[in-house]
């Protein structure tokens, strides 16, 4: 017969194994598997940070944070250093720490802020799944200044399965991006197989019809036919490039230079650096740079764009910018769901997006995300 700690292991490793089999989106199945450790533990505090290749990091889950770390949204949280973050960059922190002093509680008393609730330490335990590594798992409690080994080893446990649950789901996103890609080429396929024939194959006729009369009125009905389709044929091919664009092969600056051509405008690159990026880190800036460039034709006045490109070993800066009307804009209020996209491809990347505009004085996007080690 088991013990009825070991039997009481097994069932909080069964209940959360539970959850994280069924969740589907990281930082909500944090929240829920953090809840449901601290409450069959008896424990009181945790936290999650997710830490990417770079070794940035951003506050993904908490739990019963003291107040302390709680104000301004958890900015004491979100930015900074401190000691477990800096451990695990550097490799020390590789299993359960018993146990770290917390420098963001630390620095919380140095500054006379407002209630810690007695939280002084927390353990410290890294998520993996095999060599890969994705964050920490944060756990403390008031006056709590040890963990007992069983207790390490409970959260080790937690911390592996929470690892795997990363894991597959990161896979299964990426099997979807592929599989949502695969769909876009046959989509771009359909359209350029019918829809585009028939836009191609209408402009000829109604070129042929006003050919054949000699009725003013008739013959600029069919001109104007002719304009619509020919209109309508230019729309197609720039979606079909957004959909599959056949020219990113040849490099981003090459792809951005054909798609300008072929909305009708000029732009003018500027390289600094090697230009190998990973596919994916290419295909953002592409997406980005699609939608930046439609709004230049579409709401600059202006026939003319600008496009700089900035690579080191670290990350890739993409500005792209205008002399034209501008717009207001506030930092908190993006004005349109193209820039939104923008920003929200940037920001799944871990990139930096940035907008500088004003009414006549043109507008400035730029982008910048890191590149990971190794180029993946």
């Amino acid at each position: 017969m088991l013990g009825e700690k070991r039997q009481s292991e097994i069932k909080i490793l069964k209940e959360i194994a539970e959850i994280l089999n069924e969740g589907t989106e990281i930082d909500s199945l944090l929240k829920e598997v953090l809840q449901k450790l601290l409450h069959i533990t008896g424990l009181e505090t945790g936290w999650v940070f997710l830490i990417d290749s770079q070794g940035a990091f951003r506050l993904a889950a908490e739990e019963k944070l003291p107040p302390a770390l709680t104000a301004d949204n958890c900015r004491p949280m979100c930015k900074g250093d401190c000691w477990c973050i800096d451990r695990y960059n550097d490799g020390r922190l590789n299993k359960a720490s018993n146990i770290i002093e917390c420098k963001r509680i630390e620095d919380a008393i140095a500054e006379q802020r407002k209630d810690t609730n007695g939280l002084t330490h927390h353990a410290s335990v890294p998520l993996r799944a095999g060599k890969e590594k994705f964050g920490i798992l944060n756990i403390g409690s008031p006056d709590k200044t040890h963990f007992s080994p069983e207790e390490l080893a409970l959260l080790e446990s937690v911390a592996f399965q929470v690892g795997t649950a990363i894991k597959r789901i990161k896979l299964t996103q990426l099997e979807q991006e592929t599989a949502l890609a695969a769909e876009r080429n046959r989509l771009a396929r359909d359209l350029h197989d019918s829809v585009n024939q028939l836009l191609f194959s209408l402009s000829l006729t109604a070129r042929g019809g006003a050919e054949m009369t000699d009725n003013p009125e008739i013959k600029e009905t069919f001109s104007y036919m002719q304009d619509l389709a020919q209109e309508a044929l230019s729309e197609m091919r720039a979606l079909i490039w957004q959909l599959k664009p056949r020219g990113l092969e040849n490099g981003i600056v090459c792809a951005m230079q054909t798609y300008s051509q072929m909305l009708g405008l000029k732009l003018n690159s500027k390289v600094k650096g090697v230009i190998c990026l990973p596919g994916k880190v290419e295909e953002t800036l592409w997406r980005i740079g699609q939608e930046a460039l439609a709004n230049c034709k579409k709401h600059s006045g202006g026939s003319t764009a600008d496009l700089a490109l900035t690579v080191d070993e670290k990350t890739v800066a993409m500005v792209i910018s205008d002399c034209g009307r501008g717009f207001h804009y506030r930092e908190n209020d993006i004005p349109s769901l193209g820039l939104k996209s923008m920003k929200k491809r940037t920001e799944a990347m871990n990139g930096l997006f940035k907008i500088k505009t004003e009414p006549n004085k043109g507008t400035n996007i730029e982008i910048i995300i890191p590149l990971e080690k190794g180029g993946k």
